[in-house]
């Protein structure tokens, strides 16, 4: 049994891995993509708003789907159709075509987000010990990934579709060799009285997403405008500058990696508290310091101390209603991803008003608040579930 649980949990990664590749390689060529079509910094950020629309219409549809048919019935179709369906980005011959492959690739992207979180939490269950920090980890291993897979195949002169394509054979092999070992989650089961009690309380649903959401807005801001930052304010050479969310990033991925032992040790509630306070005081300094070593550090401190807010979010939503897990999931991943969307649209908003270093004082002030409220993500210690089976065969029917 415990090979197969170690099995069903490299399967979640997988699909981890594909979903933060398929990303990073979508990011990377977004730059050919606005050339090949002519396209103006407006017209282009039209399109990318079907993917962020196409993206939250998923998340917020899926929940109903998983709890419905089981993690794997749909997360199996998004994961093999992920890469897929970043060819006909490539192929669009206009706007309004690029802008509607990038609403069903968002679709497809969001269902497979809720789904693959709802298959890893209910893997942890099974182990009955945090474990869903590292499953975000990959993710951010797989959006390295496909980001220099993208820039790999743009310094040798390939053309976005001849780089979706290779992009396409990858996660298409991924998500087939994650479906030959992946575990459905045990059902949910027939909810007792206090069940019954907890899933009429959708409000601690929706703070929880108000946590995601305060976190990335940090991790948005950090990916639009560190660079800018580091250059324009504090003079920084465009190389230097792309050191800002360099630093983000690692540090975001190395929390994560060690962010299921945090979790064991300091338990999820001063985890939490603990990153919050730590992004704040960070990126905070960093601002009154001015300095751009200290800008970097700032955006690293940021990075480690938002890594593991995300997991212990989603891992404490399913929590808040047993009967229908991924519906509660699929709120917070939904406004997780919109503060990632509207992390960048109010840092601009703001330079209207006050300068970029002023305007940054935001993440920093919401990473303070997540700090604050960080007793939302208090859960019961996870038991041990009965264990996944290996993939069921073909004559069997997985659990819904």
């Amino acid at each position: 049994m415990r090979v197969q649980l170690r099995r069903a949990r490299f399967a979640g990664a997988l699909l981890f891995l594909l979903f933060g590749g398929a990303l990073g390689v979508w990011t990377a060529r977004v730059p050919a993509i606005k050339h090949g079509l002519a396209l103006d910094d407006w017209r282009l950020s039209a399109a990318l708003l079907g993917l962020a629309a196409g993206a939250i219409a998923g998340q917020l549809g899926a929940g109903r789907l998983v709890d419905r048919f089981g993690s794997v019935r749909v997360a199996a179709p998004t994961a093999l159709l992920e890469g897929v369906l970043l060819l006909p980005t490539a192929y669009a011959p206009s706007l309004v075509l690029l802008t509607v492959a990038l609403l069903v690739f968002g679709v497809n992207h969001g269902i497979l987000n809720v789904s693959m979180n709802a298959n890893a939490l209910g893997v942890q269950r099974a182990y009955g010990r945090p474990i869903i920090s590292s499953f975000h980890a990959v993710y951010s291993i797989g959006g390295f990934a496909g980001a220099a897979l993208g820039g790999l195949c743009a310094h040798a002169g390939w053309s976005p579709r001849g780089t979706f394509l290779l992009m396409a054979v990858i996660t298409t092999a991924l998500a087939a060799w994650s479906l030959t070992w992946i575990a459905p989650e045990p059902p949910p089961g027939t909810p007792d009285a206090a069940t019954t009690a907890t899933t009429t309380r959708l409000d601690g649903v929706y703070l929880l997403g108000a946590l995601a959401f305060c976190a990335l807005v940090g991790e948005g801001a950090a990916a639009d405008w560190s660079a800018v930052y580091l250059r324009d304010n504090l003079g920084g050479t465009a190389g230097f500058a792309a050191a800002g969310y360099a630093a983000f990033a690692i540090a975001m991925t190395a929390g994560r990696l060690v962010g299921d032992r945090l979790t064991a040790l300091l338990g999820p509630v001063r985890l939490v508290r603990a990153g919050g306070l730590l992004a704040a005081a960070g990126l905070g300094t960093a601002l009154l310091v001015d300095n751009r070593f200290a800008g970097v550090a700032g955006f690293a401190s940021l990075g480690a101390g938002l890594s593991c807010v995300a997991p212990q979010v989603f891992s404490a939503a399913t929590a808040r209603n047993p009967a229908q897990p991924a519906r509660a999931l699929s709120v917070a991943v939904s406004m997780g991803y919109a503060g990632f969307l509207a992390g960048p649209v109010l840092i601009g908003a703001a330079t209207r008003a006050v300068s970029l270093p002023i305007a940054l004082i935001l993440p920093a002030a919401l990473a303070l608040l997540v700090a604050a409220s960080a007793a939302a993500v208090h859960t019961p210690q996870p038991q041990p579930r009965s264990q996944p089976q290996p993939h069921p065969e073909p004559d069997a029917r997985p659990s819904a």
